[in-house]
């Protein structure tokens, strides 16, 4: 167990490979209740809501979900997110947990037509129920169907005999599955039945440390590693969150507009080894000779290739696929290829 956030989480229950595989082949489920929970609500909510976000809010219906970014008005990024639309008034936005203060402030600073905005952080429970078991095993605790629910929506329903639980088919280990809100009081009894449901299916607890490998496998970014303030959504590879339609004012739009013209002079890309090694965060990313062209920002031995991958900035003409590139490790030069996202297509 380790302090993060302000809880205490589990890194692991028996063992991050055992926890990765359970994920991948069959069905896990993760406390993830210190994630950040914001309402917006009102009149003004979508205008609010439109000019934070990167993605274009237009887009959602009721009862589909967005993962967006706010834009820090400096070229980087506040936080990564998803965005919940419940109707053209009310809108729910999910945020990372080390971020929940510093995105409360923002959005209230951004608050200027007079939104409602609420903070439910701490009267919300979160799990993340993933693998491709995992809907399969939550139809047993409702009457609604869940199991045919498209990729990226959401229904209000009664689960495991508690009224107005929110089931969204999201989640951010590349293995499908669904997250479950619920209010606290809640939480104890459907973490219980969500076990007892699984157990047919051999669903186990899971830590944090296998849905940092999880989530990397798949290529999803994490804020704090990949993605910060000072990167911007476009160097992050975050260019289909980032929409330049018509009538999408968001905040740094014109700046990264400007940045796609003009080219990009880094971009994160993933990587695997060649040679044998595993790349950690802030190991360099070097050329031939030994020149500094980038960072990694997460790495791993990934549970299902077997070999070492990572993901980094490189600079403008290092960073084509299939490109050689090396990383140094205890001031060896080991060989790795520049490839595509996701690393891992289960």
């Amino acid at each position: 167990m380790v302090s993060f956030a302000g809880f205490y989480m589990p890194i692991q229950f028996e063992g991050v490979n055992a926890e990765h595989q359970t994920v991948r082949k069959g069905v896990g489920v993760f406390d993830v209740s210190h994630m950040g929970e914001f309402w917006a609500r009102g009149p003004k909510a979508f205008d609010l809501v439109q000019r934070l976000t990167s993605n274009n809010l237009a887009k959602l219906v009721d009862g589909k979900v967005q993962y967006s970014c706010f834009p820090n008005g400096k070229g980087g990024i506040v936080d990564d997110l998803l965005v919940y639309r419940f109707n053209e008034e009310t809108y729910l936005m999910v945020v990372n947990a080390a971020n929940i203060e510093k995105d409360w402030q923002w959005v209230n600073e951004q608050n200027t037509v007079g939104a409602q905005l609420q903070n439910a952080s701490d009267e919300i429970s979160q799990l993340a129920v993933q693998g491709p078991l995992a809907l399969k095993a939550m139809q047993k605790l409702t009457d609604e169907n869940v199991v045919d629910m498209p990729y990226y929506t959401f229904k209000t329903i009664e689960l495991a005999g508690v009224k107005d639980v929110i089931l969204s088919t999201t989640g951010y280990t590349g293995s499908g599955g669904c997250e479950i809100y619920m209010q606290n009081k809640d939480a104890v009894k459907i973490y219980r039945a969500v076990l007892e449901s699984g157990e047919e299916y051999g669903i186990k607890p899971i830590g944090l440390a296998a849905r940092d490998t999880l989530r990397l496998e798949s290529g999803f970014c994490l804020y704090g590693n990949d993605i910060d303030d000072t990167t911007s959504p476009l160097e992050a590879g975050l260019g289909w969150i980032t929409k330049f339609e018509e009538g999408n004012n968001f905040i740094d739009r014109e700046y990264l507009e400007k940045q796609k013209e003009e080219g990009l002079q880094k971009r994160l890309r993933g990587f695997e080894m060649i040679d044998k090694g595993i790349p950690r965060q802030h190991y360099d990313i070097c050329d031939e000779g030994g020149q500094v062209i980038g960072e990694v920002t997460s790495g791993t031995m990934s549970p299902m290739l077997k070999i070492g991958i990572g993901m980094g900035y490189i600079q403008k003409g290092y960073n084509k696929f299939d490109s050689e590139i090396f990383i140094k490790v205890r001031n060896k030069l080991l060989k790795a290829k520049v490839v595509r996202i996701p690393f891992y297509k289960g």
